[in-house]
């Protein structure tokens, strides 16, 4: 059964990794009108967004878990003839939870199976591919426990709620749910300064949910100073703090609430204001986003002080994600669309890498425990081999590959270094 369970669960998370777009450029879509950054119907926005995340979901009038979402500048069915339109152009619509005035609570399990129902019921009512956690205020705090074992009620429920969500939908769909989470700098780096209030709140989560997040797009404004790996203070609106809190995230770090074990580069995006008036702090100017974005791919030359402790970089690093596509779109403060501009700029070249996909090997999870799962649509079926060897060259498996996708029992390999190889590529694996 263990190995049942864990099967679904690493199918589930394989099958997000390949639907959300890759690169991403994610914007939230204001659900008001301002007079600095005015509503733009979804169908209007432009073409280069291809993750979408409706602000907000909030707890209806006197609650702090009963979610609803209504429509401010259309009728639900026109909107929900947008976010199919969108969808048709491979563009994913995800539904924000929060926000900076709307602070989500879940004490208990009444709290949970409230913010479960209404959630699904949001999901269902507007056929929306995900969500995305954007809780803000006094919504996390942490007074106790460990990022392993956390022990906060809101903490610990908010946990269990997305959980539930997830498994229901994919219950109900047969789809994966897209995750995305967009939590302040405070909430995740913070917690190499302490592990408490806000301080790390989120890494709980993150770490409970790793396995099912598909971008992590931290705050990177709004957030003062923070500590970099090399324990070092940079300040945000730079190209050092941009490095500097974007490799936290991939490696992980340490805190006095335990490690924080990180998320790959393909599950991070950069996430800054879409110009000085989208935030009251962190705007970054075109020109250093690109250096800094360039050095983190590994296309450019340090930008600051703050080295990379990869020195290659992480070319998979997901893409770019503002607040938000209604900022970009005014020119209150530089020309319109001038971050979509500067995505383009820098992932510009990698802009045909979803087509790319199809024709390529990959597997996952590495490190690997009892199962490995191998997507490897570039084959002939029938035909080809995939051939695992352990670290002194000895010949473990010759798999002859029946299908796309297959998992691999890993049960009988010692824990160590492996290597697969199909045609003249040879992968690394760690087993655990």
């Amino acid at each position: 059964m263990r190995t049942k369970i864990l099967l679904l669960i690493l199918f589930i998370s394989i099958q997000a990794i390949s639907q959300i777009p890759n690169p991403a450029l994610v914007g939230y879509w204001q659900n008001w009108n301002d007079a600095n950054a005015p509503y733009i119907p979804l169908h209007q926005i432009d073409n280069r967004y291809n993750v979408i995340e409706i602000a907000f979901a909030t707890p209806s009038f006197g609650t702090h878990a009963s979610m609803q979402f209504i429509p401010d500048g259309s009728t639900v069915q026109d909107f929900i003839n947008d976010v199919h339109l969108l969808q048709s152009q491979n563009k994913k619509v995800l539904i924000s939870i929060g926000g900076a005035t709307d602070p989500v609570t879940i004490q208990d399990s009444i709290d949970k199976n409230e913010f479960v129902s209404t959630m699904l019921g949001i999901l269902n009512t507007y056929d929306f591919d995900g969500i995305d956690i954007d809780l803000e205020g006094n919504s996390l705090s942490v007074s106790g426990g460990t990022i392993a074992n956390p022990t906060d009620s809101g903490i610990v429920y908010l946990i269990r709620g997305i959980r539930e969500i997830m498994q229901s939908y994919y219950a109900q769909h047969s789809k994966h749910l897209v995750l995305t989470m967009a939590p302040e700098t405070a909430y995740v780096q913070g917690g190499m300064s302490a592990f408490g209030s806000i301080w790390g709140a989120y890494l709980p989560v993150i770490e409970a949910l790793k396995d099912s997040i598909d971008i992590l797009q931290v705050q990177l404004y709004n957030s003062g100073s923070m500590y970099g790996l090399d324990g070092n203070v940079y300040t945000q609106g730079t190209e050092d703090f941009i490095v500097a809190m974007t490799e936290a995230v991939i490696l992980g770090f340490s805190t006095s609430g335990g490690n924080f074990s990180g998320l790959p580069a393909n599950r991070v995006a950069v996430a800054l204001p879409a110009c000085n008036l989208a935030a009251g702090g962190g705007y970054v100017s075109a020109s250093s986003v690109i250096s800094a974005l360039n050095y983190l791919l590994g296309n450019g030359p340090q930008p600051g002080n703050y080295s990379l402790r990869n020195s290659s970089g992480y070319p998979a690093l997901r893409g770019m994600m503002t607040w938000s596509i209604n900022w970009d779109a005014t020119s209150n403060c530089s020309s319109v669309y001038d971050f979509a501009t500067t995505y383009e700029t820098i992932f510009g070249s990698l802009s045909m890498i979803d087509k790319e996909e199809k024709n390529t090997f990959s597997f996952y999870p590495n490190p690997a425990g009892d199962l490995l799962n191998i997507q490897c649509s570039d084959v002939q079926v029938g035909e080809q081999k995939l051939k695992i060897f352990s670290i002194t060259g000895v010949q473990m498996e010759s798999i002859l590959l029946q299908s796309h996708e297959l998992s691999i029992s890993l049960e009988k390999y010692p824990q160590g270094v492996y290597f697969l190889k199909i045609n003249e590529n040879t992968y690394k694996l760690i087993v655990e």
